[in-house]
């Protein structure tokens, strides 16, 4: 919360129509001259909490429009472990057309360039894979810690390069990123995991806590130097 009371950047809550429903987004502006391209963002299993939104400023802060809908928009939770349990059950078609629904609103921002791209974590980095095979619109996808897909269906329709990061400590994991990387490689799609040594699942979020262990500490500024470079290709 630090961060984004303390941040310059523009930031605020929008809704966005969902088929019958609304759904909250929380988005943060660059401070740039020109247009920017746009990041959608999926969040962990918990949630759009505060880290998430944080993470949001962060991106704007490397020159990115970033924008977060609310999977859970209009529900609200007294622990963690309720989010964890109400995001375990949503639709699968739901989950698609809110992202869809932020993603054509992602592209009619003003202020946007017309380039779209996405990221996840945890639950979300999952999502990142799923929802790459099903938007031929986005240019690029970064999935950190998510599991990978099983199946050639699930990866036949990804349009662009998918970039993994995954903790060294998270054989849950990673133990499905050679299936998925050889089912890219039969697609003749690009995808570019990379697995930080030592880190444990949740580095992006763990390595930036002031008690943060030297593995996630390093993995996260490792991982965010990688993602810096992404993000200007965009």
């Amino acid at each position: 919360k630090a961060r984004l009371n303390n941040s310059p950047r523009h930031a605020e809550w929008v809704e966005i129509k969902s088929g019958d429903r609304n759904i909250k987004a929380f988005v943060v502006y660059p401070e740039r001259k020109d247009k920017a391209p746009v990041v959608l963002v999926i969040h962990e299993i918990f949630g759009l909490t505060d880290w998430v939104r944080g993470l949001c400023d962060q991106l704007a802060e490397n020159g990115v429009i970033a924008i977060a809908p609310d999977l859970l928009s209009g529900q609200t939770f007294s622990d963690p472990d309720g989010a964890r349990k109400a995001i375990s059950v949503l639709p699968e078609s739901q989950i698609k057309a809110d992202l869809d629904a932020t993603s054509d609103y992602a592209l009619k921002i003003p202020a946007g360039s017309g380039t779209l791209a996405v990221c996840g974590f945890c639950w979300g980095g999952g999502w990142v894979f799923q929802y790459a095979n099903m938007n031929p619109k986005l240019k690029a996808a970064y999935s950190f810690y998510g599991t990978a897909p099983d199946e050639q269906a699930k990866v036949a329709n990804i349009a662009c390069p998918v970039y993994g990061f995954y903790a060294g400590n998270d054989e849950h994991v990673n133990v499905t990123i050679p299936t998925a990387q050889e089912l890219m490689r039969r697609a003749k799609k690009k995808y570019e995991p990379v697995v930080y040594g030592g880190a444990g699942h949740g580095f992006m979020r763990e390595g930036e806590k002031p008690d943060a262990n030297e593995e996630n500490r390093r993995a996260r500024n490792e991982a965010w130097a990688r993602w810096k470079m992404l993000l200007q290709q965009l």
